[in-house]
């Protein structure tokens, strides 16, 4: 018999050596309001992965509607996870409750955005997350926040009730309070707002097919939590006596529409600031209307978050021609560069990039250079002559575009796209489009996309799904006849016309793969750690050219949907595979991976249930043929999420 003192000792280890059960949130679209998509977590990792499965999936069912002319498009959502529920949107911008345990549904809230058909995005109905905040003023309660096509929503979390103190009983209509006035149904939103103490602040989406005076702005505004007033606004189109008004030329400040935040942005709440990457102007591939460096466009933007006012800025494309937005949320971390411990944002982009700042002054951590890159062949085209190069990190995708980067994996094949890339101007990043048709690379979905990065603090690791993906950037003369339903959409002198992807014989890539990467950059060091590909395109491997032609292993896949870090060592992901992999986040080698029937197109996310599990949560498939799917460690299959 153990003696009393040696008892307690045993369970006292026994206790200590107990595996951690208590709940762990995942209350921001980004994890946390920094964006570094990490968990504390370490149940999952590499030695426990393998005995990850399936423990519920919940579908929204949502099909094309013909009465409105709408169809749903991919399921990109990452929910939030607060109290054992989660809280999601659909491509429909429902907004739903599910039980953290079992994915059951609690409840569910219908905006009916589709009563004002289909968004002009060309993509079918998207958005990817959903907003929390705590109402000090009624018991704390939580309350979920959506910004759905030019509605920003406020619901009880509870049960999901509009709150009616809010706006106009639970909706303030987003389209009033812009610079100018503007159609609703062309304004839309597909990122989640943010919110800062009181303040939901939030940006905007615009289809780029839209290219008319005074299309929709991309003024970021702040709204009263408790009321839905707007509270401030800063015009990414500076007017009349505001910062770069003059970086506009030809007045064309007063009618030039986009410039917009679609990608989420970012929140350093002991600072109260707020980091906003900016996209292309009106119109993304011919400036000859707007004269100028167009400065905000394309740039990062840190702002107060109490006033709007601007606190620096980065532009980091000027006078943008190449659809290249800002689209990764900034990624708020801290690095040791130099001895020196810094408090950095770190700005993904289409091109290829990841430039690096202080947050506070916006600062280059490392010198960022004005390099010359090819001029214009465009009448009416006045291309900026230089474009900002990071001098660390280096490049995270392929960039530009020779003969040599003609798909190879047969002598004549490898002829034929060389005389199909012959036909196009090609050249270094930055070629601008062009008549004739340019092949751009990286191309309009990156490089990054709005997947953006995963931080890992304890190593300095930043991690970033990648595409590979060639297009073509021909402008020429818009179809305005009445023939074309949509000619009042578009009133500009050039627009991008054609087939946008860089393909040949029937739908193959011309240039040669891996498609997508999964790269690990060193923030401490501004060096790439390592970079592999990253998933496969099945569809590319049953093209009949290649039949009988000894393929990579790994096409790798081009996807926008991002990764997650963990402290149990893992990068998790699937960035348009039709896998979800998890990846050992030191060395890059792929320790596990799911199959499964529908792209994952979503950026997952995960959390400890009061149950005690940790579950891996990911979005995947498009259409009425979308799900969302919990993966959890012990085999105990719920179906009480099962729709």
């Amino acid at each position: 018999m153990l003696k009393p003192a040696v008892a307690a000792l045993l369970v006292a280890g026994a206790v200590a050596l107990a595996p951690d059960a208590r709940p762990q949130d995942w209350p921001f679209y980004g994890g946390d309001q920094g964006g570094m998509k990490y968990s504390p977590l370490t149940d999952v990792n590499a030695a426990t992965v393998s005995r990850l499965t399936v423990a519920w999936e919940w579908s929204p069912k949502e099909k094309a509607l013909p009465a409105f002319g709408t169809r749903p498009g991919n399921f990109q959502a990452t929910p939030l996870m607060i109290d054992n529920v989660l809280y999601l949107s659909t491509p429909y911008n429902r907004v739903v409750a599910l039980d953290a345990d079992t994915g059951a549904q609690r409840w569910a809230f219908d905006p009916k955005a589709y009563e004002d058909g289909q968004p002009p995005n060309g993509t079918g109905f998207v958005h990817r997350g959903v907003a929390a905040w705590r109402d000090s003023a009624d018991g704390n309660r939580l309350r979920i926040f959506i910004n759905s096509r030019y509605h920003l929503i406020c619901l009880d979390a509870a049960t999901g009730h509009l709150v009616d103190a809010f706006g106009t009983h639970g909706v303030f209509d987003l389209s009033k309070g812009l610079v100018w006035e503007i159609n609703k149904t062309h304004y839309t939103n597909t990122s989640p707002p943010i919110v800062y103490k009181d303040l939901v602040i939030l940006g905007n989406g615009v289809g780029d097919r839209l290219v008319y005076r005074n299309d929709p702005p991309g003024d970021i505004r702040a709204f009263d939590a408790h009321t839905g007033r707007q509270v401030w606004s800063f015009r990414p189109i500076p007017q009349p006596g505001e910062f770069g008004n003059d970086t506009w030329g030809a007045d064309s400040w007063s009618y030039t529409g986009h410039t917009n935040a679609w990608a989420p942005m970012t929140l350093d709440a002991a600072r109260g600031l707020v980091y906003v990457p900016l996209g292309t102007p009106s119109n993304d591939f011919y400036g000859g209307r707007r004269p100028g460096a167009n400065v905000f466009a394309e740039s990062l933007v840190c702002l107060d978050a109490v006033t709007g006012v601007r606190k620096w800025h980065a532009q980091l494309v000027h006078h943008g021609l190449w659809d290249y937005d800002n689209p990764s949320p900034p990624n708020l971390v801290t690095i040791r560069v130099g001895g020196r411990t810094i408090d950095a944002v770190v700005q993904l982009t289409k091109q290829g990039f990841a430039f690096v700042f202080d947050r506070v002054t916006g600062t280059p951590v490392w010198p960022i250079e004005e390099r010359a890159v090819p001029a214009s062949d465009v009448a009416g085209e006045r291309a900026w002559p230089t474009q900002p190069f990071p001098t660390k990190p280096p490049a995270i995708s392929e960039q530009g575009v020779t003969l040599d980067d003609a798909i190879d994996w047969t002598p004549a094949l490898k002829a034929a796209a060389q005389k199909e890339l012959a036909k196009y101007r090609i050249g270094p990043v930055f070629t601008p489009p062009s008549v004739q048709g340019t092949v751009q690379r990286p191309g309009l979905i990156g490089g990054a996309n709005w997947g953006g990065g995963a931080f890992d603090p304890s190593s300095g690791l930043l991690f970033v799904k990648t595409s590979n993906q060639a297009n073509i950037a021909r402008v020429g003369t818009p179809d305005t006849s009445a023939a074309n339903p949509r000619a009042a959409e578009v009133d500009a002198e050039l627009t991008r016309v054609g087939d946008t992807n860089a393909e040949f014989m029937d739908g193959l890539p011309l240039l040669k793969p891996p498609y997508g990467h999964l790269v690990a950059i060193d923030l401490n060091r501004g060096t790439i750690k390592w970079r592999v590909p990253f998933g496969d395109t099945p569809s590319l491997r049953r093209h009949p050219s290649l039949a009988g032609v000894a393929l990579p292993a790994a096409l790798g896949a081009a996807g926008a949907p991002g990764v997650i870090t963990t402290a149990g060592g893992l990068v998790i992901g699937g960035g348009g595979d039709l896998a979800l992999h998890a990846i050992d986040g030191a060395t890059g080698a792929e320790v596990w991976h799911a199959a499964l029937p529908r792209r994952v197109n979503g950026t997952p996310m995960t959390y400890r249930s009061s149950g005690g599990r940790q579950f891996v949560v990911v979005a995947t498939g498009s259409g009425d043929d979308a799900a969302l799917v919990a993966f959890a460690l012990d085999t105990n299959v719920h179906t009480g999420g099962r729709q």
